[in-house]
């Protein structure tokens, strides 16, 4: 090793780090503002809010937003519906958990802090679903389930069902038959697609299929009752909804080739973060097999909000770093912006939307 030199950082071209000075701050904007030039975890939230800001600003870029996680549930669902109606994000792609617990919200039914003296067998039995520390009354989803019903009996029973050809029914319902806010409500009336990747593994995926099933009850009964329920069971498990999950992955490819420019903001990770992230594989898997030759979508702007690391060797971990390994995204020296937050996003989040929404009226763009 040679000797030591001893620089100035300016002189190198670095960026000079500032105290936080909670006298000088006066709003969330600010604040987040100036976690930027902190460090650690404080700057990396800052980093992630000003990189939010730029796509949700570039008049050209088309945001996906990817939900997983019980987030309706911990009542994050009002400040999904802001970023809609603010026109912060363009697409969505969710968990069907997560939309089924939000639509509960939506037609008015309550979620309720869980008493720790109160067992898992206790909760069973009183009709309560636990979901950490908070919970779902069974009573809620029997519920949606009437109004899951309400808008399949009205769409066209031939028609190939698609998730986002379903909640955008749904959110119709919503329009027209309740008061208030909900997701679906708000992505129906701005247009907004929601997509939800692993349909059945939602409740309104288990309501669609005994929908299906319920059509053929009578005649399973009559046929197969004298051999008990189990049969009559085993013979509606053969019907099926018309349920194409290639209508989703098509149309949502569709949307992302149609934008200039391409953000997303995670919110966790699984399915929803990798089902939407990989439209640039997808399109060059269509160039190599087809004999096609289409410029493959990457996002040019990424935050992500989720405590998992990536030494796990998850996906939801998985950083954008490694992302440009499969090519999703734009490199940073062509213009990528991206930014990661390892933490709870129910403690960021909030602030996050805070701050834009003070910061758009503090420009006076309109509320779309």
């Amino acid at each position: 090793m040679g000797a030591r030199e001893f620089h100035d950082g300016a002189q190198d071209g670095l960026e000079a780090l500032e105290p936080l000075d909670p006298e000088q701050i006066g709003s969330i904007d600010a604040l987040l503002t100036a976690m930027r030039k902190t460090a650690f975890g404080g700057r990396r939230v800052g980093e992630a809010y000003e990189v939010l800001w730029a796509m949700i600003e570039d008049p050209d870029c088309s945001v996906v937003l990817t939900l997983s996680g019980a987030m309706t549930i911990a009542k994050m669902g009002k400040i999904i519906t802001a970023m809609i109606d603010y026109g912060m994000v363009q697409c969505i792609v969710s968990t069907g958990a997560l939309m089924a617990h939000g639509l509960s919200e939506s037609v008015g039914k309550t979620h309720y802090r869980h008493h720790p003296s109160m067992s898992d067998q206790e909760l069973f039995l009183k009709g309560y679903n636990r979901v950490y520390d908070t919970l779902e009354m069974e009573s809620n989803l029997n519920y949606v389930e009437q109004v899951v019903a309400r808008t399949m009996k009205r769409m066209d029973q031939d028609q190939s069902l698609s998730s986002e050809i379903f909640t955008r029914e749904l959110g119709r319902t919503l329009a027209e038959e309740y008061d208030g806010t909900g997701i679906l409500k708000s992505a129906y009336l701005k247009n907004v697609p929601v997509f939800i990747p692993a349909f059945t593994d939602s409740e309104m995926g288990l309501d669609i299929g005994t929908w299906a099933m319920n059509r053929n009850l009578d005649q399973a009964r009559a046929q197969k009752q004298e051999y008990g329920d189990l049969e009559v069971l085993r013979t509606i498990l053969r019907s099926y909804p018309t349920f194409n999950p290639y209508l989703d992955l098509n149309s949502y490819a569709s949307h992302v080739i149609s934008a200039k420019r391409r953000g997303i903001f995670t919110i966790g990770g699984g399915v929803p973060r990798n089902w939407a992230q990989q439209v640039g594989p997808y399109i060059e898997v269509c160039n190599t097999r087809l004999g096609l030759n289409v410029e493959p979508p990457r996002f040019h702007y990424g935050v992500r909000i989720c405590p998992e690391p990536d030494h796990f060797g998850g996906l939801s971990g998985c950083t954008y770093q490694e992302g440009l390994s499969w090519g999703k995204f734009v490199l940073p020296e062509a213009g990528g912006r991206f930014a990661e937050v390892l933490t709870d996003a129910t403690i960021v989040w909030p602030l996050l939307m805070v701050g834009l929404l003070e910061r758009i009226k503090a420009k006076g763009t309109p509320h779309t």
